[in-house]
Formats: C-alpha cells, structure tokens, sequence
C-alpha cells in the first residue's frame, strides 16, 4: 500500500474562503489580540475557526465545552451541505507567502501504519523533533470524538529533481482549480488544484519512485503531535477490526500536506538556548570543557556561548547536527540543575545574544541547519531534541482549510 495516498477530500463548496481558512492553533499564542482580529472577521460564518480551539485560549473561559461545540459544528457542516467532495483526490497547492516567495505542495493522505514518531524508529515517515507525551492527551480526546480531520501538519520529502511538485506546476492548467484567494491577516494568497486520475495515478508513481531504496522516505516538518495524536488514535481503533476492515478504516489515514524539503520557500531556522536567572561566572569555562569532551574526529558545528563576563565560539567536532543540538541542550539543562535558574527557546541570533549579556543571564547561539542535513542526521542519530528548529514565518504557516471524515 503506498505510503502517501489521494483520499476523499472536502472543502468549502460557496463559504467566503478568507473567513473560512484560519491559520494553525498552536500560532501566536502569546498574541490573544491575533485571534481576536479573526474572531471579529469570521463572526458567525462557516469557518475553520469553529472547528478548533486556537492554543491562545487555552486559559480562557471560551475553552470549557469546546470539544462539544466543535464536535457540533462539524456534525453540521457535513449535515448542511457545506462541503464539496473532491473524491480519490489530491490537492495540489501553490502558497504565496507573506515574503512573496512561492511554496508548492500537495495535499493527501499519510498511511499511519508507515508512521513511528517513538526514538530509534525504523519506519519510512518519521519524526524530526522529540514528541512530548504530555501533549498528546488532550488531542487524543479531540479527535476520538471528531467526524473530521483538518491538517497543519506538513510532512517533508526529499525530492533533488523536483520530480513531484514540477510536474504538477507544469499542468496545472489542465487541472481543475479548486480555491484561489486571499489568506486572512496579511499571510498571502492560496491556490488549489484537484488531482485526480491519470494524473494523480503519475503523481503517486513518482512518489513510490522517490521511496524506492531508501528506509526513511519522509521526514515530519511540522505538526508533529497532531500527527502522533492520530497515529495513537489509530492504534487504539485498530484492535477492535478485522484483518480486512484495518486496510481501509478511514482512522488508518491522515490528511497532511506533502513538500519538497529542497523548496526555496522552505527555512530552517535555529532556535537558541537563553538561560536565566541563573549563575553566569562559570558558564563559557564550563561550556567549553563540556563541548571539548563531548567532541570526537568528524564534521564540525559552531556554538557561540555568551555571558556578561564575555563570549567564546566553540567548535564541536564528530556530532551530527542533531546531536550537537542534543548536546547544547543536556549541557543547558545540567547547568541550571547545579546552578539554579530556567531555560527560554527563542529565535533570531541578535535576540538571544543581547538577552544573554544581561545580569544572570547567559545563552547558547546554536548553529543553523543546512536542511540538506535533516534526513541523514534523522537516519544517523533519531529525532531532533524539541524546539530544534522552526520552518517559516508564524504568518506563513499551514492554515486550515482542507478537510477529510475519520468515521
């Protein structure tokens, strides 16, 4: 069975499509005032936004009973003949984003049993970053009751020739268009194409091409958890079916959007270690003893260490990218525990070294990830360590839109 999949997708068949596709929930949560902006232009529209709960309100009031109201709405949007089905379908999709750079992708479904998001996996999809388990609980509960699926999760292939998304981009023109508008907020414009057929039937050949020989065949880029939400959702149906009913269970199946990790629109950017409230005197001593002995023979990654007393950029030797990441990280960690204070995840090299040259405070500037990088250090070493990396802009992260039933 192929590891990527048309499905029956739904989308909006006349709804106002800017008030319809609100960006992913776990967006700017520190900026209630965000959501508030959507909140006012969708009002009492259909839209995305009634079949989520936005990470920013998590605290509030508005989050008690939520997971009954948005189990409503989506009851009554499939009741009242709001969606339109694009039927054993692939959506292709070129993104404008807020930077005026051109992201394509292709949306489908991923085959769950070819997903593992646990360390040390050995299936053809898997994690980038560490999955925490704490997360995972409250999803689960959303999605046990949930009639559909709406993906942010963007999934990674290694494609050098462009043999996927270029074909597509070629006939797009033969293809039917399926949306095109304006993203709410000033995050872009979007575009979808129904793939269906022959061409889809093309689509999916290259795709198992690009698979063939190679163990991992797709990385996670983003939505990690929501991903392993569904996996552990599937899981826990699956032993309740037959041998026959597992091989087309909707549950088995998660809608996702596909992209080419070798797309120019697609950035990796690091996320630095700030450490505060904490001792910073013996920090860069202690920092370079640490990398020093951590070193071996092999590639080198460079640090940049910063406190009040000064800065050293240390050179670490023999690690994959994702180990000196791992690295980086049981250091900060070991440091607060013997000298006392937290740890931040921020991003931007200028942020983080001007907060780690304040009073008790110091930071690590980690290296930025050639993305040419990520699968073999994937293969070599496993997951990244959580909040490893960022792909993108938050306004030019995956909005809701497409949508497909799981029961």
């Amino acid at each position: 069975m192929d590891i990527f999949k048309t499905a029956d997708i739904l989308v909006p068949g006349s709804a106002d499509m800017e008030k319809w596709a609100v960006i992913a929930c776990d967006q700017f949560t520190s900026e209630p005032e965000y959501w508030a902006r959507a909140e006012a232009l969708v009002g009492d529209a259909p839209s995305a936004l009634h079949l989520m709960l936005p990470e920013a309100w998590l605290e509030k009031d508005r989050a008690r009973g939520a997971e009954e109201r948005i189990n409503t709405a989506m009851e009554q949007y499939l009741a009242n003949g709001t969606f339109r089905v694009l039927r054993d379908s692939f959506v292709y999709l070129e993104r404008i984003q807020s930077d005026g750079r051109l992201r394509r992708g292709l949306v489908g479904a991923v085959d769950l049993e070819e997903y593992d998001f646990t360390p040390g996996s050995a299936a053809a999809i898997r994690s980038t970053e560490d999955t925490v388990a704490d997360r995972l609980p409250p999803r689960v509960r959303v999605r046990k009751g949930a009639a559909l699926e709406m993906p942010h999760v963007m999934v990674l292939m290694d494609d050098q020739n462009d043999s996927v998304l270029g074909s597509l981009e070629a006939e797009k023109d033969t293809l039917e268009k399926v949306y095109d508008f304006e993203l709410m907020q000033q995050s872009g414009h979007i575009t979808g194409w129904q793939v269906c057929g022959r061409v889809a039937d093309r689509v999916s050949a290259a795709i198992r091409a690009l698979g063939s020989g190679r163990d991992m065949v797709m990385a996670m880029g983003d939505g990690n958890h929501s991903l392993a939400t569904a996996r552990l959702c599937w899981l826990d149906i699956r032993e309740t079916l037959s041998e026959a009913e597992r091989l087309t269970h909707p549950a088995r199946f998660a809608l996702v959007e596909l992209n080419n990790i070798h797309e120019t629109a697609i950035d990796f950017e690091p996320i630095h270690r700030l450490l505060m409230d904490t001792e910073s005197g013996p920090f860069l001593a202690e920092a370079q003893r640490f990398f020093g002995d951590v070193s071996r023979a092999g590639e080198e990654h460079r640090i940049r260490c910063i406190a009040a007393e000064g800065e050293r950029e240390l050179v670490v030797t023999g690690l994959t990218i994702g180990e000196t990441i791992g690295a980086a990280e049981r250091f900060a960690l070991d440091y607060l525990r013997r000298h006392g204070g937290r740890i931040d995840y921020i991003h931007g090299d200028d942020t983080v070294a001007a907060m780690g040259r304040e009073k008790n405070a110091c930071a690590m500037v980690l290296p930025a990830m050639d993305k040419t990088e990520l699968f073999r250090s994937v293969e070599c070493s496993g997951p990244f360590p959580r909040k490893s990396f960022s792909i993108g802009h938050a306004r030019d992260k995956r909005f809701y839109l497409e949508c497909r039933k799981i029961r």
